[in-house]
């Protein structure tokens, strides 16, 4: 979903999109269809119900529209919005993740608890089995532990498991992490990891949802979570899975979305080895080290665009960092770069200590 130009959203557009949102049988494509028919919201909201079935939207969604249910669920929205550390991010406002939204379906509103700031910063998704080896849970901890050290978010489910696992060991690391439900935020599943969630948001990390605030564990929206998994991160890391696993669902999307597959081999005799063995044979990156992956992410160091000799400032995201703070997705405009080069840059140059990303736009650190 492509982001057109910004216009600032009104309290009462605001609150007529949280009523959409909740809104049954519409999801990112109809929320958009409605938004681009009206214009607004709050006109799709007033529009006659012959409008919308001549948009060839299910009756269920126009009928649903002044229920008592969806007003009061939008009202409870703008209250926990109000609260501090909660937020609600639109796919049309600048503090909308920028990788995400290059995806096709990426969702109209994203509610947030903790740091949205950390949504600009070059994220890995980790994923892998909800009942892991604890071979494989040793593993998602030390490459958890690894990418988060150099400076990547890591991205994962908050499921049992190994998203568990890497969540954990970002955070063992004083890294930062994010989790992205199949459920609304109030309604936390597994309860298990909940305590892990909270951990997250005190730390400075963050956990996310595209689903209303009370929507509970509904088998089909945790293959719907995967594609935001990937649609935030430059890559994604299948640690152990099945060939039945939704870890794989999670890779397959990525794939899609353009971003890299990563995989780690294992024994043939063990089956959560059998879906990442194949991944491999589908293209993915066979991953042995936290290097491989490194390897593919840094390969604009490659470009001929400054050398090791050249002063500091002669860095071309640095240049422009120290004329204004930028978004990542800005930095791509203005340097033609792709948006995974140029987070990738910015990963160097955060850890370099000579850049830092602060709500959401970066900035140059002056020596």
């Amino acid at each position: 979903m492509s982001q057109p130009s910004v216009t600032p959203v009104s309290p009462a557009e605001l609150e007529a999109r949280l009523r959409l949102h909740r809104l049954p049988e519409l999801g990112p494509a109809r929320f958009k269809k409605l938004l681009e028919a009206f214009g607004s919201a709050s006109k799709a909201i007033s529009a006659p119900a012959s409008a919308w079935r001549a948009l060839g939207l299910p009756l269920a969604c126009s009928e649903a529209r002044r229920c008592a249910e969806v007003r009061d669920g939008a009202s409870h929205a703008l209250a926990w919005i109000e609260r501090k550390g909660q937020h609600l991010l639109m796919w049309d406002q600048p503090d909308y993740p920028a990788l995400l939204a290059e995806i096709s379906d990426a969702p109209p509103l994203l509610f947030v608890a903790g740091d949205p700031g950390i949504l600009e910063k070059p994220q890995l998704a980790m994923v892998g089995s909800r009942r892991a080896s604890r071979p494989g849970m040793d593993t998602a901890a030390a490459f958890s532990r690894s990418l988060a050290s150099a400076g990547f978010v890591i991205t994962s489910g908050l499921a049992l498991g190994i998203d568990a696992a890497a969540h954990q060991a970002a955070l063992d690391v004083r890294g930062q992490t994010v989790g992205v439900l199949g459920t609304g935020l109030e309604k936390f599943y597994p309860q298990r990891n909940r305590r892990l969630a909270d951990a997250m948001i005190a730390s400075g990390s963050a956990v996310l949802s595209e689903f209303p605030l009370d929507a509970g564990p509904t088998a089909s929206n945790f293959p719907r979570r995967n594609r935001i998994i990937s649609g935030l991160s430059l890559g994604v890391l299948v640690v152990e899975a099945s060939v039945a696993s939704g870890s794989l669902i999670t890779a397959r999307l990525a794939a899609e979305q353009g971003r890299e597959v990563y995989a780690i081999p294992g024994s043939i005799h063990h089956p959560g080895a059998r879906g990442c063995h194949q991944l491999i044979r589908d293209g993915a990156v066979l991953v042995e080290t936290i290097e491989h992956i490194l390897e593919a992410l840094r390969g604009w160091q490659q470009l001929p665009l400054f050398t090791e000799s050249a002063p500091a400032a002669t860095h071309p995201l640095l240049a422009l960092l120290h004329a204004a703070p930028h978004t990542s997705e800005a930095l791509a405009d203005a340097s033609g770069w792709t948006l995974p080069k140029v987070l990738g840059a910015l990963t160097e140059l955060e850890m370099e200590g000579r850049a830092v990303c602060e709500n959401g736009r970066w900035l140059a650190r002056v020596s």
